[in-house]
């Protein structure tokens, strides 16, 4: 049964935005999430020898994380800076709001992306619109040809993906490292415990990012992410395998509980208090993005070693001598133990 919750969606399971027998692009934006805020989420899926054709964001800088394939990718950004590399499996690409781009499946196997997009609803412009915008001559005057030249070009919209004739040319270069390619699972996990690990792709580690970020977080079934919240970013999670639970506080005193599946999309405000933890045998693996480029959170850990014991007893309406004894805890560790037996499902 689909979750009534306000916080949660499917990306594998909503309409395509854009389909043909190349691929695919799926969005979850503020229309189809209402709650989300600065961020949106594509699913983009590129057959062999399919191309998405050069564009450019209007209104947001994009993260893309590739879960299949290999792309080549090329961007020509502000001040004709020029970059072209090839992206695999775990690896990340980074495009800001305004340069023009394109993904080019060069593999032979079908190509999956998750790209998050850092606005709620964001625009898009296709090279190819831009060109049937101009009539033929204001073309030949740009590129010093008779504007014949532009005859033959089909001024009908923008297909978004398109078919690749003959051989990719991938340039010699393509394989060096890129300012905006990050090798996200080949970072050792900067984080890393017996029960889960997480690997950080933010401004830290990778210098191009200015306004978001993300995490690649894997928990297994003995562990579980701490009840937490970030205080100055939104949360939006990405589900690429396992299946958890997910408890979230509402401003209202309200909670509510979700079960996540593979291809689930969540998200969670910033200052709300939430946590996750596996349900079943299988690890989890979430893609986490976040609206800041270097993201911090508050767990309830370190919230305890915060205050007196006099002052938890007080707020706890219970004696001091019946307020547990709270590990001393200065910095919050992310993950924890699950020690105890896990809640029944409701």
């Amino acid at each position: 049964m689909p979750s009534t919750s306000p916080h949660i969606t499917s990306l594998a399971t909503a309409p395509p935005a854009f389909e043909n027998e190349l691929g695919s692009v799926t969005l979850v934006d503020a229309t189809v999430l209402p709650i989300l805020n600065r961020l949106s989420i594509k699913r983009l899926v590129l057959e062999p020898g399919a191309i998405r054709e050069p564009q450019w964001n209007v209104n947001a800088n994009q993260l893309g994380y590739c879960l299949s394939g290999t792309v080549l990718v090329s961007i020509l950004g502000d001040a004709d800076v020029f970059s072209s590399f090839v992206v695999g499996a775990g690896q990340m690409y980074h495009v800001e709001s305004g340069a023009v781009y394109h993904i080019e499946n060069i593999g032979a196997e079908r190509a999956e992306f998750v790209l998050a997009l850092r606005n709620e609803r964001p625009q898009h412009f296709s090279l190819r619109d831009s060109f049937n915008a101009m009539t033929d001559a204001v073309l030949g005057n740009t590129y010093d040809l008779p504007g014949s030249a532009f005859a033959a070009f089909d001024r009908s919209p923008a297909q978004q993906i398109v078919r690749r004739t003959g051989a990719a040319d991938v340039p010699s270069t393509a394989g060096l490292p890129n300012a905006h390619l990050f090798d996200a699972e080949g970072q050792h996990p900067p984080l890393s415990y017996a029960y889960g690990e997480a690997r950080l792709a933010r401004k830290q580690y990778w210098a191009a990012l200015e306004d978001i970020s993300m995490y690649s977080l894997r928990i297994r079934e003995s562990g579980m992410r701490e009840p937490h919240w970030h205080p100055i970013t939104g949360e939006m999670g990405y589900v690429e395998k396992g299946h958890a639970r997910m408890r979230v506080l509402d401003p209202d005193n309200t909670l509510d509980e979700y079960l996540l599946s593979p291809g689930d999309v969540y998200f969670v405000p910033r200052a709300f208090p939430h946590h996750i933890e596996v349900l079943g045998e299988e690890d989890i693996h979430f893609l986490i993005f976040f609206d800041q480029p270097m993201p911090g959170d508050i767990g309830y850990r370190a919230t305890a070693s915060a205050f007196s014991r006099e002052v938890l007893a007080a707020s706890f309406d219970i004696s001091e001598r019946d307020l547990p004894r709270f590990p001393f805890t200065p910095i919050d560790p992310l993950m924890v133990a699950r020690a105890n037996p896990r809640d029944p499902v409701r």
